[in-house]
């Protein structure tokens, strides 16, 4: 896959939460709990998003182009939005920011990509289910629940899409005038949620408490950078020292290596679960506030 040591240590976590998920799917369908099919057809949906990300779908341009932390990130990818590539390079040369905010910018850039390319994958999916709807005769009981499955389908597309429309307009407007230096939160999938969190059903002793959480989260997203940071560092270095032939000096650096790769992984996985759970909640006060 060619992918670099932070890209495979993002793959396991992936990976560990979708297997997870599907054993607890194997429980609920040996209970009779999924009768419907959603939560199976939601794994393929998860599964898919996956794939295409590393590049695992047999599609030679499908994967992202690998960022890597040491080299200059602001130059490595393309978003594939004529809109995001100007927004971008206005960005980039209008003097209102650091390499810091630069780098910073091009993770919420990226991060706003990896949101469009969910979502088609969805729209996609949804096509193809309507597409088989459409064609049976005989409405039965079953057809029914599959009208349910879309309708659900159809409120994840329009989260997503609401998701995706209030976080170009963000960009739009961070790209114009720079960061705001009293800006509650930085990391953008802290950002997304809590600007979801304030358009859904919670109280205010609720959102408080949510806008705590959401600290602690960005805290860990944070901890998370600076492992993917080290272990690129010293995946560096390793390839480094294998070329000196120093073999005392090359352990050190493969034991260093590994605790970096297994923190990095670990902590990955925790992220990627928290962001599950968090978004979770807010999908459930979202859907309270269309009843």
């Amino acid at each position: 896959l060619h992918l670099s040591a932070v890209k495979l240590a993002e793959l396991h976590s992936d990976l560990k939460i979708q297997e997870k998920d599907e054993l607890s799917w194997k429980k609920l369908k040996a209970e009779g709990l999924d009768e419907d099919g959603e939560k199976e057809a939601k794994l393929r949906r998860n599964l898919n998003v996956i794939m295409t990300k590393y590049g695992m779908n047999g599609k030679k341009d499908s994967q992202l182009v690998d960022t890597n932390y040491i080299k200059d990130v602001t130059e490595s990818d393309t978003l594939d939005d004529p809109r995001l590539e100007k927004l971008w390079s206005k960005a980039k040369t209008s003097g209102k920011f650091s390499d810091e905010e630069l780098d910073k910018l091009w993770r919420e850039f990226k991060h706003h990509k990896e949101k469009i390319r969910e979502y088609n994958i969805l729209l996609e999916t949804v096509s193809r289910t309507e597409d088989i709807h459409k064609n049976v005769i005989n409405p039965s009981e079953e057809n029914l629940v599959k009208e349910e499955i879309l309708h659900n389908k159809h409120r994840e597309l329009k989260e997503k899409l609401r998701s995706i429309n209030q976080g170009f307009e963000r960009l739009r407007k961070v790209s114009h005038q720079g960061y705001d230096t009293t800006s509650e939160f930085e990391e953008p999938r802290v950002i997304d949620l809590w600007d979801m969190a304030k358009s859904a059903n919670f109280t205010e002793k609720e959102l408080e408490s949510f806008r705590e959480e959401l600290k602690h989260f960005e805290a860990k997203i944070e901890k998370h950078h600076h492992y993917q940071k080290q272990l690129e560092i010293s995946h560096q270095k390793l390839k480094h020292v294998e070329g000196t032939g120093d073999k005392d000096h090359l352990n050190r650096n493969k034991e260093k290596y590994a605790m970096l790769q297994e923190k990095t992984k670990e902590l990955g996985y925790k992220v990627k679960k928290h962001l599950q759970d968090l978004s979770s909640r807010i999908s459930q006060g979202l859907q309270h506030n269309e009843l």
